[in-house]
């Protein structure tokens, strides 16, 4: 019992400490929230916790990343079912078939679906008021105080995927429970659109015993799912518990239950939290900043700290809502999938920069999971070899359906490259090219160069093709001209081919996707700027900014390559502002901000990521999407909650301390001006080089690069304003200070 209490004494001793450090950063609240979107979230990759009272109780919803229901679109695997169909019914300007196979199907069908897991209930109404409820994200720990003196402390431990739970100073003992989903609606209900009951399974199995409760549900085909709750007494007035989550018939199940692991890998209280801090710890020891921005330092760390609990190996990567599935009976919004014309990527945004990379191979981990059923779908639904992948896909990388433009888009694994590529960037990591980048890459490739006819010209094309959203899901969404989006995403295909086929000594294979790549046509452009399509400039207000796809973030256009580009570049950004925010959700500012630290402008990224963190967040930090504030910084007010604007506004903050993607380094090249000091602790560069700086006064102060790897180091002098080229070796610092 002595060594029990010491540590637990040392863990929140230590966390009262990094509290104190930083009481600008974590989510602090005068009462429990009460909605299941403005929870405290918490999280270790496969299992997520949402904290907030419901009815008078504590509640924890519970959630597992792999928990889908897989049962498998029928009518997908029919004849009809192909690009060429969709390509016929354009040229015939009668989509009605299209509409039915793919788009109706998606509203009348319930699933494919993520689905919630369920959640554990405390009866806490004698405790009286809450005083205050606290996530500090430096330890992952949630502190709930009520007035009466009674302390809940919460954690999903990074180690060994367990949830803790401990009470301290109660001045009774508290009923828990266990409620699991609605997967049977109670008598008289009535069943929503979108309920869980539609799913069609009878309700699991809950035994309990006096301080145990078990749970196993069944859900599609052979994948079923246990929860096990355990909790004692551990004093008069101490109730400590963990909770379990297992999944069986999962690409991620492990092999032993919930009640064997509960049984077989015990541990108490303090001795999970203690080994949960030191994650956490070592977590935020890869990478720190300091602003003068509060608000803007505050709202990098929480999304930082969502991005460590949401992205971990051996878990499936980020999905529109991660871990946090929806608690309000009824399948997530959008089915909680992998949207790869936006959402999957713009979360892995940060973590390169970041130096996080092995929460962002999570990513790369998946795809190359994925790539037997993505290489299947390309052969089926397009007709050709090669690999594209579907852009609304499953967990396990099959097409989910939606509307036809974007479900069955042609290019999203082009854009999808780009996050191999930027995974061997800033790793250096030679083994991950030639084994996983390369390969996937060249496949991609393969596909373009097989899926691609000629025009008029010469030049090659698509049959039809698309740009995200644009002309939502009419006809007209569909363009006989390749969009801007849809060529950039297969310039940066062949652009990455071509490099990663030069360093790896295959200059024929280099060759041939250069010359590919010069098959293509240049990007549109009007007085506008970068057109949707050519002779199809954006006319409306819109989320999306694909059409600038080749600005952020492939770099494909940049403003180091002359006043032309920049020229380009500023009207292209403009014209989308002069638009309107009407159409705009969260993310369209979090994009926006990363894009006006490319150009670096760093006044207009900081007042784009302010209206983002006040208007489009919940309170405990979550996207919402539309217009929380009803401010008219967007025409939608509703509230559906994603994860991608968090994470893109995670990496504009990045932008703006620190540029590689141009191959030469810039510290500070996007900072506010009334910004007077700042300073950054290891982020990381292309070319695997890890670098520190301190901006002091209106000025660069130090610069320190440390190589990981080794190589040439190009950097832009900040005291000098030239670049610097140097070769180095592994371990190797160079240190830059103001000379006085």
């Amino acid at each position: 019992m002595i060594k029990k209490l010491t540590l637990l004494f040392f863990t929140l001793l230590c966390a009262a400490v990094l509290r104190a450090e930083t009481g600008h950063i974590g989510l602090n609240f005068a009462q429990l929230p009460t909605q299941w979107d403005e929870a405290i979230p918490l999280g270790n990759g496969i299992m997520g916790t949402l904290i907030y009272q419901k009815d008078g109780k504590l509640r924890l919803a519970l959630d597992r990343a792999d928990l889908w229901d897989l049962r498998p679109v029928k009518v997908f695997n029919g004849p009809s079912y192909s690009y060429k169909a969709i390509c016929e019914a354009v040229e015939r300007k009668d989509m009605t078939p299209i509409y039915e196979m793919i788009d109706a199907r998606t509203q009348k069908d319930i699933a494919p679906t993520k689905i919630p897991a369920g959640a554990i209930e405390f009866a806490v109404a004698g405790l009286g008021e809450v005083e205050d409820a606290v996530l500090d994200v430096r330890t992952a720990l949630c502190t709930v105080t009520w007035k009466n003196g009674t302390v809940g402390r919460f954690f999903t431990n990074a180690i060994d995927r367990k949830g803790y739970f401990q009470f301290t100073n109660l001045p009774g003992k508290i009923a828990v429970d266990l409620i699991c989903p609605a997967f049977e609606l109670p008598e008289g209900e009535k069943e929503k659109a979108n309920s869980l009951s539609r799913l069609g399974y009878k309700n699991g199995k809950i035994v309990k015993k006096e301080n145990r409760i078990g749970y196993k549900q069944k859900v599609y085909g052979n994948v079923s799912y246990d929860i096990e709750v355990k909790w004692e007494y551990t004093g008069n007035d101490i109730l400590e518990g963990t909770f379990c989550i297992t999944t069986d018939g999962t690409w991620y199940s492990e092999p032993l239950s919930a009640g064997k692991q509960m049984k077989d890998h015990a541990k108490d209280f303090a001795t999970a939290c203690k080994e949960h801090s030191g994650w956490w710890k070592n977590y935020w020891q890869q990478c720190s900043i300091s602003l003068p921005d509060k608000v803007l330092e505050r709202q990098w760390y929480l999304e930082m700290y969502k991005f460590g609990a949401s992205s971990r190996k051996d878990a499936p990567p980020i999905c529109l809502q991660a871990v946090w599935t929806a608690d309000n009976g009824q399948t997530p919004p959008w089915r909680g999938d992998f949207h790869n014309d936006l959402n999957t990527q713009l979360s892995y945004w940060p973590g390169y920069a970041s130096n996080h990379l092995e929460e962002s191979e999570v990513f790369t981990d998946w795809l190359w999971r994925i790539k037997d059923n993505s290489e299947a779908f390309t052969r089926q639904f397009f007709g050709v070899e090669g690999m594209n992948v579907p852009c609304i896909s499953t967990l396990d990388g099959k097409n989910l359906g939606g509307w036809n433009p974007y479900s069955h888009q042609p290019t999203a694994g082009g854009w999808l490259t780009h996050h191999f590529y930027m995974q061997w960037k800033y790793s250096a990591d030679e083994t991950f090219l030639k084994e996983r980048a390369y390969p996937w890459v060249k496949e991609v490739a393969r596909f373009f160069e097989n899926i691609s006819v000629r025009n008029k010209d010469g030049k090659r094309k698509l049959p039809i093709s698309s740009s995200p959203e644009i002309n939502d899901n009419r006809i007209d969404a569909w363009f006989k001209e390749t969009t801007n989006y849809d060529l950039a995403c297969i310039k940066l295909t062949y652009k990455v081919a071509a490099e990663m086929a030069t360093a790896l000594g295959l200059a024929e294979e280099a060759g041939h996707w250069q010359a590919q790549n010069e098959e293509w046509p240049d990007f549109d452009t009007d007085s506008t700027g970068l057109t949707i399509a050519p002779g199809y400039p954006l006319s409306y207000t819109h989320r999306h900014l694909s059409n600038m796809l080749a600005i952020h973030p492939f770099g494909l256009l940049d403003v180091s390559q002359g006043k032309d580009t920049e020229r380009l570049i500023r009207r292209s950004i403009h014209h989308f502002e002069e638009m309107g925010t009407g159409g705009w959700v969260g993310y369209t500012y979090s994009w926006l901000a990363n894009m006006q630290a490319r150009i670096f402008d760093g006044d207009a990224a900081a007042r784009s990521l302010h209206i983002f963190a006040k208007a489009f967040c919940s309170p405990n930090s979550f996207h919402l999407n539309g217009d929380q504030l009803k401010k008219g910084y967007s025409g939608l007010t509703y509230r559906p909650f994603t994860l991608e604007g968090n994470f893109a506004c995670a990496s504009a903050i990045q932008e703006m301390l620190l540029q590689s993607h141009t191959d030469i380094i810039k510290v500070f090249p996007a900072i506010p001006e009334s910004w007077r000091d700042a300073s950054f602790r290891d982020m990381r560069a292309m070319g695997a080089f890890l670098v520190s700086a301190d901006y002091k006064d209106g000025k660069v102060e130090r610069v320190i690069v440390r190589s990981e790897k080794g190589g040439r180091l190009r950097i832009l002098n900040p005291f000098t304003n030239q670049v610097d080229e140097k070769d180095m070796v592994p371990g190797q610092l160079l240190e830059m200070n103001r000379t006085r």
